[in-house]
Order: structure tokens, then C-alpha cells, then sequence
């Protein structure tokens, strides 16, 4: 089987690849990004020379560049992680948001729809995309695949966008689609613009901790080496037409998260107690905040057999551990030189 990744050299992609480089010797993997600032193929060190792994520098919002490369690969199934997701970044500037999220999926569905035609027998499009779709929650209840779609940002409006587009061709033309939704990821490689990395590097450099408004925004976290499981559930075992959200099952407010991460910080660091929390600094809050996110996930739970591996206790000491043993990894991403290794080992 030929498996087109797209954005596997970001956060969440860069485990999905490894997972299926490293469990399934017998699929080819093909890994396409763009290598934008959120793709670092130092990721991927480790299964870079595999024999059923290829690296492809490409754009998804180049309809024709993504035609060709269908045609002349001749992919089996797509896994579609490639996406622009900061928040901030969206409000900054949202149409390439929209160019991205909304017209690279939609070159992706029309190039497979195309190569596939009619017959769809062990064929696969699947969607990852993110809880922010459902919109905010107030102080109860859980996002299930049965919420309405509520975006409020640029981000998560592009990505319900992308949603429906997915579903729009399953409905359509009969592409065989899949669809997950997922809560916040944490866990090793997460750029550092990111809540958990950026606390995390500030702390261990004794540089101020910021905090949107006073800290009371509540998210479920999910592990992200727990996202690439259920990812492998999904596209192995998951329903065709299928929606399957993926959480991590448990809440955190953003002020508690943060002030776990600096007990656990000066502990690994050997400082006094207390000391990390010194360093937090709430900054104004984000446009259009969501206030709760919180996801159902039984239904993966029930049908596929999937569950969370690690407490976010857990997951959280495995992530700051990895981060402290990879600093020339931080140093890389912060000094933005991870950006040359492309040219270093594949521009040649």
C-alpha cells in the first residue's frame, strides 16, 4: 500500500510517520510537506533512511503540482495532516489559512477523486483535523460528533470549512473519506509558540511565562504519541463516512497546566519550590478566546478499542524529560536553524 502523509514533517504528522514507517514495513510511506516554518525534518532523524519511507518537498495548494505527484505515485490512501494551526497566527493573517486548510484540502480531494474514479476498493482520505470546529463550551458538557459546527476564528473556520468539503465528497462522489477531530496535543517535537514548549523553554530560562487573560481557558490534552494510535485505529479499523473525536479525557485550566509544568520544572531543575511560578506574567487575552473545550471520546473508545496511555501527569513529566534531553533539538527550532538540514541532507 502507497500512504500519502501530508505535513508529516510537523508536530503531530512527524509521529503519524513514524508510527507507520516503523509498524508497517510493508506499506511505502510518503511523506509531503512544505517545510514551512512548523516542518523540521530533524523530526525524523531516526527513520529518515528507512527503505519504505520517501521524503517530498511540495506545496498542497499547488492544484497542478498535486495532480502530477497522484499520477505519478499512484497512492493507495491519503492521511491529511497538513494545515497552518496557531490561533494567533490565523488573526494575523487569514487567508493563508484558507489557502492551506481549505484549497490544499480540496486540491488533495479532487486529485484523488480523479485518480481513483470509480473504483474505491482499499482506498482511504483521511481528514485529521481539531476540536475548535464545535466552537466553545460553557462550564458543562463535551463536544461529541453530533455537536454543531461553531468556529470563531480564522483557524478553526478554515478547518470546519475543510471538514465539510471532506464530507461533501464522500456524499458527492462516493470517496471513500474518514474524519477525526482532536483536542490540544502535547508531547515530544511541539514548536516552541505553542503553550506547553514556549512555558517550558521561558522556564528554563528564567524568562517571563505569558498567560492569556487570567488563565481560566479550559482544554482537554491529548498526548500526542496517544493521537498517533488512534490515527492508526482509525484508518485501519474506522467506519467509512465516519466522524471519531480524540481526547486526551481530562480538563486542564491553562493557570493549573501552567503551574504543574513549574513544580515539575523546578524539580527536574533542582530549584526551589515554587520558584518557576514566580516567572508567570498574564497578558492581555487572545480575540475571540474560547473559553472550554472538552471532548467525548467514547465512541473511539467503544468501536475501535482506543484509550489514552498516559495521565496528562504522566505524559507531561515524559514531555518535559524529552525537552531537557533534546536541547540542541530547542536550540535548533529557536535559532531557526533547523530550517537548513532540508538542503543539508536532501537538496544535493
Amino acid at each position: 500500500m502507497k500512504i500519502l502523509i501530508t505535513g508529516g514533517a510537523g508536530f503531530i504528522g512527524s509521529h503519524v510517520v513514524r508510527l507507520f514507517v516503523t509498524k508497517y514495513p510493508n506499506y511505502q510511506i510518503f511523506n509531503l510537506d512544505k517545510l514551512t516554518y512548523a516542518g523540521n525534518l530533524q523530526n525524523l532523524t531516526d527513520i529518515e533512511d528507512a527503505p519504505n519511507y520517501t521524503f517530498i518537498k511540495g506545496d498542497i495548494t499547488d492544484q497542478e503540482y498535486i495532480n502530477g505527484l497522484f499520477q505519478e505515485h499512484q497512492f493507495d490512501a491519503v492521511m491529511h495532516l497538513a494545515a497552518e494551526s496557531h490561533v494567533d497566527r490565523s488573526i494575523t493573517d487569514p487567508m493563508a489559512f484558507v489557502r492551506t486548510n481549505v484549497n490544499g484540502t480540496c486540491n488533495l480531494l479532487h486529485a484523488a477523486k480523479e485518480l481513483w474514479k470509480s473504483d474505491f476498493t482499499d482506498k482511504v482520505f483521511y481528514h485529521i483535523s481539531t476540536d475548535e470546529v464545535y466552537g466553545s463550551l460553557g462550564e458543562e458538557g463535551m463536544f461529541t460528533e453530533e455537536t454543531k459546527y461553531d468556529p470563531r476564528s480564522p483557524y478553526s473556520a478554515s478547518k470546519a470549512s475543510s471538514d465539510h468539503f471532506v464530507r461533501a465528497y464522500y456524499h458527492t462522489y462516493g470517496l471513500p473519506v474518514k474524519v477525526s477531530n482532536c483536542s490540544n496535543n502535547y508531547g515530544p517535537n511541539h514548536f516552541p509558540e505553542k503553550l506547553i514548549p514556549l512555558a517550558l523553554n521561558n522556564i528554563k530560562n528564567n524568562k517571563p511565562v505569558p498567560v492569556y487573560g487570567k488563565g481560566e481557558n479550559i482544554r482537554d490534552w491529548l498526548y500526542v504519541i496517544d493521537h498517533a494510535r488512534a490515527i492508526d485505529d482509525v484508518f485501519h479499523k474506522g467506519k467509512e463516512g465516519d466522524t471519531y473525536n480524540i481526547g486526551g479525557v481530562n480538563e486542564w485550566r491553562n493557570i493549573d497546566l501552567i503551574h504543574l509544568l513549574c513544580d515539575i520544572m523546578d524539580q527536574k531543575l533542582d530549584r526551589e519550590p515554587g520558584t518557576s511560578r514566580k516567572l508567570i506574567t498574564f497578558v492581555t487575552d487572545r480575540a475571540g478566546h474560547d473559553l472550554r473545550y472538552a471532548i467525548d471520546s467514547s465512541k473511539i473508545m467503544n468501536e475501535l478499542g482506543w484509550k489514552p496511555s498516559v495521565t496528562f501527569e504522566e505524559g507531561l513529566e515524559k514531555t518535559v524529560d524529552w525537552y531537557l534531553q533534546n536541547e540542541e533539538w530547542l536550540q535548533n527550532v529557536t535559532s531557526g536553524s533547523y530550517q537548513e538540514y532540508y538542503n543539508e541532507q536532501y537538496a544535493r
